[in-house]
């Protein structure tokens, strides 16, 4: 298989890791410390130095010659080695530089003296060692001349064929609404405020941007609209005097400009374009350099209003240096037009009625494809016209990557995009082929993991790692190597599956997924990163010993790792020592790590989130390059280590859900790498007061602070100084037990005052009266989300609708508000919650008035679309604002003693609880999901479709809690209803012998509603003629 993987994906990252390792002056010192010579690190360097620069040449040859790939993997052996030996002496320099400190307690100083008894046994061990690899890599060194690898070169990947403007329409499925969509952007004159237009068409390679191009650059209506077209095939090098040369030779028509220097061809260029109407297309293009671009066009400006520029692209940065419009991103094609495809090239003249068992083994071939047109296109053009049954099951049983280049134009369409990536990127996107195929990631998880492997390299700008670890992540999405997942609650991403055997094959077979009948533990030697997935046997956890040097193991799903024991954990997974990723999530049998653990002198990354663990050896404070320690979810943790400060490098701390840790160990205000740090537990006596937070300056994302009732003294809460924090977005205020004094907690919950830079507050048992002015401040212009929770002593509401940002707010067990009025809305200088989209009322146990107010300039809630209002049982006066324009969901949930709805154009989703007084005297005619309760509310539902002259659109009706006789509205439904929902109506009677014979109706649900009092006793299955879905529970 011809391929260029230039700086191969894990040994260019790994050594130069190594490279940086030997520049540190702290290693150096230290190993002149410990009597090795200068000479030796001297010759490590220079030997690493000289294979590194054939590097690439070798990545080139090792495909035809054997002998350069074994030396390839003889050289990724001893880097790793090289790099786990560097690391160990890095981790003894911060022991070092600890130990000189004033921070280690007497706990800690035995565990040092437990695994340091053999110093100078260890000295020379480690002299040894870097002796062992060093003549490794001379040897490699040496051999470099036998091979004939030459310093700097690289091939380039065989270049793409030459595109053309021309296509065989008929070839083509499934684009007709990306050509529609791209011919209207074509035609419009307006070019997003510019006079050329420019439009990108970004996607993965091989998803069809070409043939979408040539859609339209054929079609009869652009043909017409412009005066002058051309297209050109960029590719690769993006030549600026190339490309304006074949421009100009298309819009001249001719060819004798070979002698013209690049200035010459721009002024003739833009002679010939003033005033005209053209279209370029500019195909393939992997230009990220924005003066270029700008030096390209110089000529085009003097074209005509409307003129338009295609470009064509695997890369959203490409697509952002030149976009006069919003990108047009290529999606997949859906299975269907794909098997169309495959059918056109496998047998062009007929189809498969004649060969039933070769569909069925297409369809199949055509899964794998996975949308991607390129692949259904290749694979049937390679079945063409054959009808051999067992050529199409080696195809459809074989891995893409299995296919040779003459066989495949797919290998060497998505290689290219890998030749492309920076190297910073490449161990990157290798390491993700330890994920199983369809596997959805997110980008924090998936950052925090590659920092742990030394893949995020330290920014020269002192940018945090995550941060370029964030940069690193979006690059790859931007190159289409990762897709967002659109099924997901939460933003995942996931790899197209021709990706990822791209990731599997060049991250060379270091990378494994553990399961039930791969044959992968043949290769556990040379496997670095591990993931098991779910249906593993528990035997297969043998093969994990043969991987000596692993440095990840991961489960793949919640419950991978469920019924593993602790003697696995403690007797196997325990005994690998160049761990740096180890997650044992979700090990519920895990009961006690033991204090080996800090052994694991590499381990960068421990997830024990899930486990049963009730607290961590002292050892865990040993692990001085630990960054991230997952422990959310540990029901039975009770403490944290009390020298965790020890871990100087620690940058994420997990404790979410962990019911029983009652507080945090002092001096965690020396953790000074935090960067995240989901929950601070506030203590009293000998555990960590809130004024531990105040050195933690730089944590980010989310922080919840617990039992806020231990701050004995309000002026305490102000040296937490979260007012400092502005890195943080969201903050939990939580107060556990019952107050005893609520001016001292009006007086903490003052001094907790945040950043303005805010965006998600919540607050819990708080027990002030009142709220403190800062909470609806309008300097909080960032905040979008507030939930108010069991404030039950205060009487009134914050003005929170001077937040103009403000989308989410949930108010919920404030027992002690009775009216809600002009104070929650604020100053009338500004429009009350100008952005508030959801709001929520739930058990406010006393409150009973709403009043409204009036604004000069448009309404109050003006972007409201969903408001809930849960057992709210004495709400009776509400004066709703005048108009709620875009609200299109109510919720009045138990009791509804409002006699009156708010005025709603756009209202879809009604549903109200057991209404008792509500007069309404129609439906609005938008409502599509219709849900009333209470004798009283269903009578008056019936009332008005009997009085109703109006159509309704109604999709959906409930109706529940009829406790008194009530007939079934039968004659009177809509014609639209589809779907009827009963619940405890055992009082509702539908008439007999009477059949809907117009009704769409066509599921039923019943529920709870046949009780042996009740009139509800039968259900007349042809009542409703259209019937498909009947349940009956209860």
């Amino acid at each position: 298989m011809a391929a260029s993987l230039v700086g191969g994906a894990f040994l260019s990252a790994t050594l130069q890791v190594v490279f940086d390792r030997l520049a540190s002056q702290d290693v150096v010192d230290y190993l002149r410390g410990k009597k090795l010579n200068d000479e030796l690190i001297n010759n490590l360097k220079t030997v690493l130095s000289a294979v590194n620069a054939v590097l690439d040449d070798a990545e080139d040859k090792q495909i035809t010659n054997p002998n350069v790939k074994q030396w390839l993997d003889e050289l990724e052996d001893a880097s790793y080695d090289a790099d786990d030996l560097l690391d160990e002496i890095t981790t003894d320099v911060l022991q070092s530089k600890l130990e000189a400190g004033s921070g280690t307690s007497n706990s800690s100083k035995s565990i040092i003296n437990f695994f340091s008894s053999s110093l100078n046994i260890y000295d020379r061990k480690t002299k040894n060692k870097l002796e062992k690899i060093l003549k490794r890599l001379k040897f490699l060194e040496e051999r470099i001349y036998v091979l004939g690898l030459n310093t700097g070169v690289g091939e380039k990947p065989l270049p793409r064929p030459p595109t053309t403007s021309l296509i065989e329409e008929a070839e083509v499925f499934g684009r007709d609404g990306d050509k529609e969509a791209t011919i209207k952007l074509l035609l419009t004159d307006g070019g997003g405020g510019n006079k050329i237009g420019v439009i990108p068409i970004k996607g993965m390679g091989g998803v069809g941007k070409t043939t979408l191009a040539q859609l339209v650059y054929n079609h009869d209506q652009v043909k017409e609209h412009f005066e002058l077209k051309s297209w050109v095939c960029v590719s690769e090098e993006f030549d600026i005097y190339k490309v304006t040369k074949t421009i100009l030779s298309a819009v001249a028509n001719s060819e004798s400009y070979d002698n013209a220097d690049l200035d010459s061809l721009q002024i003739k260029l833009k002679e010939l374009l003033a005033g005209k109407k053209f279209l370029i297309v500019l195909d393939d293009v992997w230009n990220e350099n924005y003066v270029k671009w700008e030096n390209m066009c110089k000529p085009f400006k003097n074209g005509a209003q409307g003129s338009k520029i295609l470009v064509t692209t695997r890369n959203e940065s490409v697509a952002q240096i030149m976009r006069t419009v919003p990108t047009q991103n290529l999606e997949h094609l859906k299975d269907e037009y794909c098997w169309k495809l495959f059918q056109k090239h496998v047998f062009p003249n007929e189809n498969f009625t004649a060969h039933p068992t070769l569909e069925i083994i297409g369809r199949k071939i055509v899964k794998k494809c996975k949308g991607l047109p390129l692949a259904a296109k290749t694979l049937g053009g390679l079945l063409r016209s054959t009808v051999n049954v067992e050529k199409w099951e080696r195809i459809s049983e074989s891995e893409i990557w299995d296919l040779s280049d003459n066989e495949s134009n797919i290998l060497p369409a998505l290689r290219l995009s890998y030749h492309y990536l920076p190297s910073h990127l490449k161990g990157c996107f290798a390491f993700c082929s330890i994920f199983p195929k369809d596997y959805r990631f997110q980008k924090h998880e998936l950052v925090l993991l590659w920092m742990a492997e030394n893949f995020v390299q330290q920014s020269k700008r002192n940018k945090r790692m995550e941060d370029v670890g964030d940069e690193y992540f979006n690059e790859l999405v931007s190159r289409s190597f990762f897709q967002r997942s659109s099924n997901e609650i939460e933003s995942c991403f996931f790899m197209h599956d021709l990706i990822h055997d791209l990731a599997k094959y060049v991250s060379r077979n270091y990378c494994v997924t553990l399961a039930d009948g791969n044959s992968e533990e043949a290769l556990m030697v040379k496997v670095r990163h591990l993931a098991i997935r779910r249906s593993t046997p528990m035997a297969r956890f043998d093969s994990i010993f043969e991987a000596a040097y692993l440095r990840t193991l991961l489960p793949t799903h919640t419950f991978s790792f469920d019924y593993i024991s602790g003697e696995v954990v403690n007797h196997v997974i325990l005994k690998l020592k160049c761990l740096r990723i180890l997650s044992l999530s979700g090990c519920r049998k895990l009961k006690k790590l033991p204090e080996s653990i800090g052994e694991q002198k590499h381990l960068r990354h421990l997830d024990l989130s899930g486990t049963s663990i009730e607290s961590l050896p002292e050892s865990v404070c040993m692990l001085y390059n630990l960054q991230t320690l997952k422990l959310s979810s540990c029901s039975n943790l009770i403490e944290l280590p009390k020298d965790i400060h020890h871990l100087i490098n620690l940058r994420l701390l997990d404790i979410r859900w962990c019911g029983k840790l009652e507080k945090m160990p002092r001096h965690v205000s020396k953790l000074k790498s935090l960067q995240t740090l989901s929950t601070f537990v506030v203590g009293r006596d000998n555990a960590a007061k809130i004024g531990e937070l105040r050195e933690l300056q730089d944590l980010h994302g989310r922080l919840s602070l617990l039992k806020l009732n231990n701050v004995s003294r309000a002026k305490d809460a102000l040296e937490a100084k979260l007012m400092d924090k502005k890195y943080l977005e969201e903050l939990d205020l939580a107060w556990k037990d019952d107050t005893n004094d609520s001016k001292h907690d009006r007086e903490v919950l003052e001094n907790l005052s945040p950043h303005t830079k805010l965006k998600r507050l919540s607050v819990y048992g708080y027990g002030g009266t009142t709220f403190p002015n800062w909470l609806g401040n309008h300097s909080f212009c960032n905040i979008v989300f507030i939930m108010l929770s069991n404030c039950k002593y205060c009487n009134c509401l914050p003005p929170l609708g001077q937040l103009p940002s403000l989308k989410t707010l949930y108010i919920e067990q404030l027992s002690g508000v009775v009216s809600v009025g002009a104070e929650f809305y604020g100053s009338s200088e500004r429009k009350p919650f100008a952005s508030l989209k959801f709001l929520s009322f739930s058990k406010m146990s006393n409150w009973e008035e709403w009043s409204s107010i009036e604004v000069e300039d448009g309404e109050v809630f003006p972007q409201l679309q969903e408001l809930e209002i849960r057992e709210c049982h004495r709400l009776m006066n509400v004066d709703w604002p005048r108009s709620l324009p875009r609200l299109t969901e109510l919720r009045i949930f138990g009791k509804v003693l409002v006699p009156s709805l708010p005025s709603t154009p756009a209202i879809r989703k009604v549903e109200l609880g057991e209404c008792e007084k509500l007069q309404l005297q129609e439906l609005p005619q938008t409502v599509e999901w219709f849900t009333i309760g209470g004798s009283h509310g269903i009578e008056l539902f019936t009332d008005i479709l009997r009085k109703s002259q109006t159509r309704h659109h109604l999709q959906h009706l409930g109706i529940h809690n009829c406790s008194s006789l009530v007939t079934f509205p039968s004659a009177c439904l809509p014609t639209t209803l589809k779907e009827l929902v009963l619940y405890f109506c055992e009082k509702l009677e539908f008439p007999m012998h009477h059949s809907l014979k117009t009704s769409s109706i066509q599921k039923v649900f019943i529920i709870n509603s046949f009780g042996c009092s009740g009139s509800l006793k039968f259900f007349p299955l042809d009542f409703i003629p259209s019937l498909k879905d009947l349940v009956i529970k209860g």
